[in-house]
């Protein structure tokens, strides 16, 4: 069985959030990603955090289907939900094959 060594909270949050921004375009990866977001939130009893992924988790479905989502957004509530990011270089190049 594979077991990946624990990471810092702050470097766990920064996987989620480059996860997020690959995540965006796929509705099923979309959700799962801000659920483990809300997971995440709930570990660290962090309330803004949790109620920002259950509104995320609300809409995240349908604004993936009708492709209503911002390029770049890393997902968490301290950034406006609508709010398009630039993309991080090396996810660029990965989501582009390259």
């Amino acid at each position: 069985m594979w077991h990946e060594l624990p990471v810092e909270p702050a470097e766990e949050w920064r996987r989620l959030e480059r996860a997020h921004i690959l995540s965006q375009p796929l509705v099923a990866a979309h959700i799962c990603t801000h659920a483990h977001m809300l997971a995440f939130a709930v570990r660290h009893r962090d309330r803004h955090e949790v109620v920002g992924q259950v509104m995320r988790l609300a809409v995240a479905a349908p604004g993936t289907a009708l492709r209503r989502y911002p390029l770049g957004n890393t997902g968490g509530a301290d950034v406006s939900a609508v709010m398009p990011m630039d993309i991080p270089e090396d996810l660029f190049r990965l989501a582009r094959g390259e």
